[in-house]
């Protein structure tokens, strides 16, 4: 019976867990699970998934994890996006999204990991993102899954989702859920309590311009934080030094300006660290517990930047005691200077003085 099925539409308010069978429809191409109480962990990543996001997933509430990631997808984010309601994990990586980062994802009170990195997002970031809580997970099990393979599978079968078309797909099951994310300079699988502790945000390789917000240092428990390869201006805001839970902060490849704050010395679960390859400037902040970890490619490409650790001086070319030495020297020349002159002129004046008097002894006449 259920081999014989080709759509199944549950958008009828139903809770509790999917049954075992839907999994075992092969001919399925359609399945609606919209209006209802499930726990939705939707993994398509790596297909061939393309066109907009549209209404494939409004107002679903149910949505745990939506995982797009490495998709042919176009368009922005909807401004509907805030309807995912239980939305924790926000997954839109390496595709081909444009258009500004959109405010409502700061409706979105249970993110906890948002990646939107390699994709062609502009404008600035959102300065309302330094209110998500970033909420701590402790429980993350796959109840409702829905997978789909990479494109390397057997594409023999095709599922639609709203708009959305893929190629082939892994039966529903109850599995414990796996979240990829790129943190720390490497690509990492987060499952069971290390996923439960995770939390952190990669707007990566795009076209984001304008300053960072301060607010974002209002993320006092995230995890991760890349905002490298954008086009960012302005200074490092010192509000960072108070993400006392950061293990990953990438600001490279930007056009960052300014000193490097000193306040940021206090961070001290921070692992990587990178402001390479921006228009930073002053000399970098005396290595204290992890800052003293960090090596040269962390701050290389700033002509301006200066440090040990860049095997470059940060004092001038004359130093303050040279200058002040230099300047009293000066002033003492000048001194003897204008006392051999004063003295040389006297005695010129007297002279004159005795020539004329002697001239007028000899002729009073004169």
């Amino acid at each position: 019976f259920p081999n014989s099925l080709s759509e199944i539409d549950l958008s009828n308010k139903l809770h509790g867990k999917l049954p075992r069978w839907i999994g075992n429809a092969s001919f399925l191409w359609r399945l609606n699970l919209s209006n209802n109480g499930f726990e939705e962990h939707v993994h398509l990543h790596r297909n061939r998934l393309r066109g907009t996001l549209s209404l494939a997933f409004y107002n679903n509430s149910s949505i745990v994890t939506l995982d797009l990631r490495g998709n042919n997808l176009t368009g922005s984010i909807p401004k509907w996006i805030y309807t995912l309601s239980s939305l924790s994990v926000l997954l839109l990586k390496d595709n081909h999204f444009h258009g500004k980062v959109p405010i409502e994802l700061c409706k979105l009170h249970s993110l906890s990991i948002i990646d939107l990195s390699q994709n062609m997002f502009s404008g600035p970031i959102p300065s309302c993102l330094g209110n998500l809580s970033l909420p701590i997970q402790m429980k993350r099990i796959l109840e409702t899954g829905f997978y789909g393979p990479s494109i390397e599978e057997d594409e023999s079968t095709r599922i639609m989702i709203g708009d959305l078309e893929m190629d082939s797909y892994y039966p529903l099951s109850y599995l414990e859920e796996v979240i990829e994310f790129t943190t720390k300079s490497g690509f990492y699988s987060y499952n069971g309590d290390i996923l439960s502790y995770m939390t952190g945000i990669d707007l990566s390789c795009n076209n984001l311009t304008g300053h960072i917000p301060p607010e974002l240092g209002n993320l006092s428990e995230i995890h991760s934080l890349n905002l490298s390869h954008n086009k960012l201006t302005g200074v490092i805001p010192s509000s960072f030094s108070k993400l006392q839970h950061i293990e990953s902060l990438d600001l490279s490849y930007n056009n960052l300006s300014g000193e490097i704050p000193y306040q940021l010395v206090e961070l001290n679960s921070v692992e990587v660290f990178s402001v390479a390859y921006n228009n930073l400037s002053g000399s970098i902040p005396k290595p204290k517990a992890q800052f003293g970890t960090f090596i040269e490619n962390s701050y290389e490409g700033n002509p301006f930047l200066c440090g040990d650790i860049l095997h470059k001086s940060c004092s001038k070319t004359d130093s303050p005691s040279t200058i002040s030495t230099v300047s009293e020297d000066k002033g003492e020349d000048g001194l003897i200077g204008t006392y051999d002159f004063f003295v040389s002129f006297l005695v010129s004046y007297v002279v004159v003085l005795l020539t004329i008097f002697v001239v007028l002894y000899i002729n009073p006449y004169w």
